[in-house]
């Protein structure tokens, strides 16, 4: 809804809050914007390593200031909103977090399918798994303080903290030494469109953007191979397969 207005000041309590949240989406996008820059002009590694920098100075400051505003404290840098809630309350915000995530990817994509068709939409989504899945997993492997090469258990720990795991069911199977086998029991967006009568959604091209990146972020030695994900034909029991092996052990 446009405001009419020619400076800040003339804004009511509503319309000032609105701009509080344009504001917060105008930071997040700049964040972005830098990453994205940092990346084209220096290289995607060098970029990962100035994110990592830049978002440990950066949310302490945001923190900080954002606690003396609202007045809250700040716990070893965690806003103590957060590390105040119930356990219970606490697991509903994350699976709030990662289902807002994965809505706000359908949206995307829906507005280029609506405006452009299929075929643009699938191409920029596929371009979109490319950059975020290696991202993702450079995120979890700090997180998690993984070493360089971790090996498929690296990988199976990486696997659990992925968005993706917050919002859908997997398993891991037919374990040996040298390999292993992740499939995707539920997923949220297939079962949606399952619930509506429509055939599974063809993601395979962005399944083969998303999980080799994935699992090569984690550890370079690690191959995937696609057993199976729509529009293959699979089972009733998981939507997609894929195999992981350590190519030392192969």
């Amino acid at each position: 809804m446009p405001v009419n207005a020619n400076t800040q000041h003339d804004l009511n309590h509503e319309e000032n809050a609105r701009l509080v949240l344009d504001f917060l989406h105008r930071a997040m996008m700049h964040h972005a914007l830098w990453f994205s820059e940092v990346s084209h002009q220096l290289g995607r590694e060098r970029a990962y390593e100035m994110l990592a920098e830049v978002t440990e100075r950066s949310s302490g400051i945001i923190f900080q200031r954002l606690g003396k505003t609202l007045g809250f404290e700040v716990k070893d840098g965690v806003p103590a909103p957060f590390t105040d809630l119930p356990e219970e309350r606490l697991e509903m915000l994350k699976e709030s977090v990662a289902v807002n995530w994965l809505a706000n990817d359908g949206v995307w994509f829906q507005a280029l399918e609506n405006s452009r068709g299929m075929t643009d939409a699938k191409r920029c989504n596929d371009s979109c798994w490319s950059n975020f899945s290696p991202l993702e997993a450079k995120m979890i492997k700090s997180f998690l303080g993984l070493p360089e090469r971790p090996g498929l258990d690296g990988l199976k720990r990486a696997l659990a903290f992925r968005l993706y795991a917050t919002v859908n069911k997997q398993e891991i199977v037919e374990e040996t030494d040298s390999s292993f086998v992740f499939r995707m029991n539920e997923c949220r967006v297939q079962l949606a469109r399952k619930r509506k009568g429509l055939a599974d959604y063809p993601c395979k091209s962005g399944g083969m953007a998303e999980y080799p990146t994935f699992a090569e972020t984690i550890d370079s030695r690690i191959k995937t191979d696609c057993i199976a994900c729509p529009p293959d034909e699979h089972p009733e029991g998981w939507f997609c397969a894929w195999k992981f092996s350590l190519a030392d052990s192969c």
